[in-house]
């Protein structure tokens, strides 16, 4: 199935991975227009970073996953629906729950009843390794068991059950990717790396919550090879969930000294009491078994764990005015 030329619809193109989804998919040949969430400054979010020619590529349209009819209007006439809109900061979660659970899921059933109604050839949900919690087993295969250690997971967790649902009662052609923590250039100081890079680079610490917790660390490059291989194989894959996983993890601790050395700058990590999370909400360990996406997908990491440090060192030290080191955000 070959993307080219197809018309392919990305919800939550204006976020981290959602961007180098788009700029991947035009440079494929793809007709690509892009849902993004309606704000009163027109802004497109990271679409603005890409590439002129990439942006004037690309059709956007704002709306909010929420409002089932804007939904509708733009999954129409696609072909392949990219679903990756949703509200992801865990923090965020613990404080407005109900925002979280209404676009996450209501966001998600209302793009599953649009592409139903259009007859789309395939879509590719994405759901998130928060979804298992803490290990109960390593490597974390797709059978693992779901935990909702928080109200975002919990709120993927169902998102991923409907996704299930539509193709089990309507034979929807729905794949279900399962990213484990993806990192990257254009990745926001909400995220651990972007927080460690930044302080690391203009400060004399680097602030941390709990750092015993162990991650799996993906570079956006494959995470985004991943969702493409999925739109595009064509074995029966319609109805799985597939783990995109780099297959090793490391704890937050020896990540922000891997970091540290480096920015080869003399820096101390420090315990930051203020970031630490409810004790029953925080994931202790995330590692992915990618067997399954491996054998469906034909896919396998590219891009080692130094080699992609090292390019979004660059990239965020070229970028700082985008940051705020040091600040907790959530």
């Amino acid at each position: 199935m070959d993307i080219k030329d197809s018309a392919v619809l990305v919800t939550g193109a204006g976020g981290f991975i959602g961007s180098h989804l788009t700029e991947q998919l035009v440079r494929r040949g793809a007709k690509v227009r892009c849902f993004v969430r309606y704000n009163s400054r027109n802004d497109p979010g990271l679409l603005r970073m890409l590439p002129y020619e990439i942006q004037e590529s690309v059709e956007i349209v704002m709306g909010d996953l929420r409002d089932p009819d804007g939904v509708r209007q733009a999954v129409d006439d696609m072909e392949i629906v990219f679903h990756l809109g949703a509200i992801i900061p865990i923090p965020y979660s613990y404080v407005h729950p109900r925002e979280v659970m209404a676009t996450n899921i209501g966001g998600t059933l209302n793009v599953l009843l649009a592409a139903r109604e259009v007859g789309v050839r395939r879509v590719i949900h994405t759901s998130t390794s928060e979804v298992y919690g803490t290990a109960e087993y390593v490597p974390i295969d797709e059978k693992h068991p779901l935990n909702a250690q928080s109200p975002y997971s919990a709120s993927k967790i169902a998102a991923d059950k409907l996704a299930e649902s539509f193709h089990l009662s309507y034979d929807l052609p729905v794949v279900t990717i399962r990213p484990f923590n993806t990192y990257g250039p254009r990745q926001s100081d909400r995220a651990v790396i972007p927080t460690i890079i930044t302080q690391a680079l203009t400060q004399d610490q680097v602030l941390l919550g709990a750092m015993h917790p162990r991650r799996d660390l993906t570079y956006v490059a494959d995470t985004v090879s991943g969702f493409i291989a999925a739109a595009t194989v064509e074995n029966n894959v319609e109805g799985q969930t597939i783990n995109l996983g780099y297959g090793e993890d490391m704890s937050i601790s020896d990540l922000a000294q891997r970091i540290v050395q480096l920015t080869a700058r003399d820096i101390e990590i420090v315990f930051d009491a203020s970031r630490i999370r409810p004790p029953r909400s925080e994931v202790q360990q995330l590692l992915a078994d990618n067997s399954q996406a491996s054998q469906l997908l034909g896919w396998q990491p590219q891009v080692d764990l130094d080699q992609g440090l090292r390019t979004t060192i660059e990239w965020i030290s070229n970028r700082l005015s985008l940051y705020s080191p040091g600040q907790y955000v959530t």
